[in-house]
């Protein structure tokens, strides 16, 4: 395993700063009058999707280098702009300065996920998934039923948020996204998607979820080795990332296919002045 310094957590950071831009630059086609938007900052990005979309983070920046006050003045000007809270990703790489910046400006914590890797290696052999689970790529045609599944993951009981399928939809659909799915009985019941980002070495995997009637039947263990097995055969990635919160089902399934903890990382907030 590679040792997690601050230039490695730039290339584990990629992981989601990538699809962010390419998912704001999908949106912003898809959907004019919201004004997605991405700009480069400090080695990273900033994103917005909408206001209250989970996709809208600075992601990235402060570890190829420093990050002013002023620099992150123009980052809460973008967030300003559309109306939105500024949110920003922050990692124990981080130059404690950062986080001192934040704190002094008023940041609090909205969420903790736990970022996960593992080496690719296209000699290895994965164990089989179950012989009752079938799984295949999936096709850009199905992105709303997948995200039909996705919202029933996150939502079992109902209640979610009125035009989540179509958020989560375009997930599966910007450039570079590879969709799986996985099939009992010839029904679509889980999905998953991944990426690849040969410039930074990596491929990212998103975008899972499971009908909960069918879960504990290991369909995103089966979809894990299905991105695994797809991942080492792009040329130039090294590695695969997930970024997951911590005990869940989700890091027990990355464990236990090889993952290791690189470090937990923070979104802090400055609600919207």
């Amino acid at each position: 395993m590679h040792f997690v310094d601050k230039a490695f957590a730039r290339r584990l950071e990629a992981a989601e700063d990538v699809a962010q831009v390419r998912y704001a630059r999908f949106y912003q086609q898809l959907r004019p009058e919201i004004g997605a938007a991405a700009e480069e900052i400090c080695g990273g990005h900033m994103a917005f999707a909408g206001v209250g979309s989970p996709i809208g983070r600075a992601i990235g920046l402060g570890l190829d280098g420093p990050v002013s006050l002023a620099d992150l003045g123009r980052m809460e000007g973008f967030y300003r702009s559309h109306q939105a809270p500024a949110q920003i990703d922050i990692t124990p790489l981080h130059d404690p300065s950062l986080w001192e910046l934040l704190r002094a400006r008023g940041y609090m914590m909205a969420e903790l996920n736990n970022v996960l890797y593992r080496p690719l290696n296209p000699r290895e052999t994965l164990p089989a998934s179950p012989s009752s689970v079938m799984v295949r790529p999936g096709h850009l045609e199905e992105a709303g039923e997948l995200a039909c599944i996705a919202e029933r993951s996150f939502f079992p009981d109902g209640g979610a948020p009125k035009g989540l399928v179509e958020v989560l939809a375009a997930m599966y659909q910007i450039e570079g996204a590879l969709p799986f799915v996985a099939e009992v009985e010839g029904k679509a019941v889980a999905c998953s998607a991944g990426m690849a980002i040969p410039e930074h070495g990596i491929f990212s995997l998103f975008g899972a979820g499971t009908l909960p009637e069918f879960r504990g039947r290991g369909l995103q263990s089966a979809l894990l080795r299905a991105r695994l097995e797809n991942a080492a055969s792009h040329a130039g990635c090294q590695y695969a990332v997930v970024v997951t919160r911590g005990n869940t089902t989700s890091q027990r399934n990355c464990e236990r296919l090889g993952f290791r903890l690189a470090y937990t990382k923070a979104t802090l907030m400055r609600e919207l002045k």
